[in-house]
C-alpha cells in the first residue's frame, strides 16, 4: 500500500499493473522531453537578440513540427491500445467473485463455492486490533489465491460506486442494473487494500476494499472461507 510522502505509484502486484508503471514512465519520459524542448525555445526566444524581422519560407520546419508530433502520438497510442486490449480479456478464470456495491459497504458472493455470501464492513476505531490500518481494514476480507486467474464481477445496488485497488491496476465502476467485469492475476501473497473511487454520498471515504492473497495450496483447504 502507499506510505507517507509516498511520490510515485504503488508497487505492482499483478501483470497489468506492471505494464501501466512501464506505460508511466514511458509516456512521462515523452512529456520530459517535450516540456524540455520547449523551455528551450522560450529560452532562445528571449535571450537572442533579434536582427531580421522578416518573415521567411521555413517548408522543413514546419514538416518537422507537423510529423514528429504524430510520431509522438503513435509511439504513445500504440502501448495504451496494448494494455487497454490486455485488461480486457479474461481467458478461462479459475475463480469467479461478485461484488454489489452498497451505501457504503461491499458484498461479495462465491458463486464458485456454493454461493458463499457475506458483506465486508469497515472497521471502527474502537474495534482495531495493533497493526490494523484506520480507515483501511475491513471486518471480513476477500481471501483469493495467487498465480491464478480470477474474474471480478462488479455491480451496485444503489448509487454509483468504483471498485478499485491500485497495486492490482483495477479500478471498474460498479453501476445499477448493469454487470461489469474485470480480471487480474496476482503475482504474490500479501495484504492489499482499495478503496471505492467513486463519489457515492456522504460516507463515499469509508467503502475500504481489503485483498488477502494467498496460495493456491492453502486457499484449496478451505478453513479461509470460516468468517
Amino acid at each position: 500500500m502507499a506510505h507517507a510522502a509516498q511520490v510515485g505509484l504503488q508497487d505492482a502486484t499483478s501483470p497489468t499493473m506492471e505494464e501501466l508503471i512501464t506505460f508511466h514512465d514511458h509516456a512521462l519520459m515523452i512529456i520530459f522531453l517535450i516540456c524540455f524542448l520547449v523551455l528551450y525555445a522560450l529560452f532562445l526566444t528571449l535571450t537572442t537578440k533579434l536582427t531580421n524581422t522578416n518573415i521567411s519560407d521555413a517548408q522543413e520546419m514546419e514538416t518537422v513540427w507537423t510529423i514528429l508530433p504524430a510520431i509522438i502520438l503513435v509511439l504513445i497510442a500504440l502501448p495504451s491500445l496494448r494494455i487497454l486490449y490486455m485488461t480486457d480479456e479474461v481467458n478461462d478464470p479459475s475463480l469467479t467473485i461478485k461484488s454489489i456495491g452498497h451505501q457504503w459497504y461491499w458484498t461479495y458472493e462465491y458463486t464458485d463455492y456454493g454461493g458463499l455470501i457475506f458483506n465486508s464492513y469497515m472497521l471502527p476505531p474502537l474495534f482495531l486490533e495493533p497493526g490494523d490500518l484506520r480507515l483501511l481494514d475491513v471486518d471480513n476480507r476477500v481471501v483469493l489465491p495467487i498465480e491464478a486467474p480470477i474474474r471480478m464481477m462488479i455491480t451496485s445496488q444503489d448509487v454509483l460506486h468504483s471498485w478499485a485497488v491500485p497495486t492490482l491496476g483495477l479500478k471498474t465502476d460498479a453501476i445499477p442494473g448493469r454487470l461489469n467485469q474485470t480480471t487480474f492475476t496476482a503475482t504474490r501473497p500479501g495484504v492489499y487494500y482499495g478503496q471505492c473511487s467513486e463519489i457515492c454520498g456522504a460516507n463515499h471515504s469509508f467503502m475500504p476494499i481489503v485483498l488477502e492473497l494467498i496460495p493456491l495450496k492453502i486457499f484449496e483447504m478451505g478453513p479461509v472461507f470460516t468468517l
